[in-house]
C-alpha cells in the first residue's frame, strides 16, 4: 500500500489521500492549472516527493498540505490523514443567512407592495 519509492505521480497521489473524489477529477484539476508543488503548475505526471508543498484548489476552497508519505492506491481515511500536514488556514466564518421572505400559504401572488417589502428586506 504505502510506496517508500522517491516519487509519485501528483493526480495518484491527490486522489490516494482523498483530497479529490475520483483520479479524473484529480487530473482535470492539473490540467486546468489549479495543482501547484512548490509554487510551480503541475501536469497530471508530475512527480510529487516525501516533503513538498501541493496546493490544490478545489471545490470551491483552497487546500495546503505537506507531503509527509507516499501511496499509490487508494487507501482508507484515517491512513490518508497520515500522508499529508494539512497546513489550509480555517475558513473564514460564513455571513448570517440572509433574511428570506416568508409567505402564508394560498395567499396568492404577492402584490406590488408586497414585492417592494420584499426587494427592501433583500437589500436591493
Amino acid at each position: 500500500m504505502a510506496s517508500d519509492e522517491g516519487n509519485t505521480r501528483i493526480d495518484s497521489w491527490i486522489w490516494s489521500v482523498r483530497l479529490t473524489k475520483t483520479r479524473s477529477l484529480a487530473a482535470s484539476a492539473c490540467r486546468a492549472g489549479h495543482v501547484r508543488i512548490n509554487g510551480e503548475r503541475v501536469k497530471p505526471a508530475s512527480t510529487v516527493r516525501t516533503g513538498d508543498e501541493v496546493r490544490l484548489r478545489y471545490a470551491g476552497r483552497e487546500r495546503i498540505v505537506v507531503v509527509s508519505r507516499l501511496v499509490r492506491k487508494r487507501v482508507g481515511a484515517p491512513v490518508a490523514a497520515e500522508c499529508y500536514v494539512d497546513n489550509t488556514p480555517p475558513e473564514p466564518p460564513r455571513a448570517q443567512a440572509p433574511v428570506v421572505a416568508v409567505r402564508d400559504r394560498g395567499t396568492g401572488r404577492p402584490t406590488k407592495r408586497d414585492r417592494r417589502e420584499i426587494e427592501q428586506l433583500r437589500g436591493r
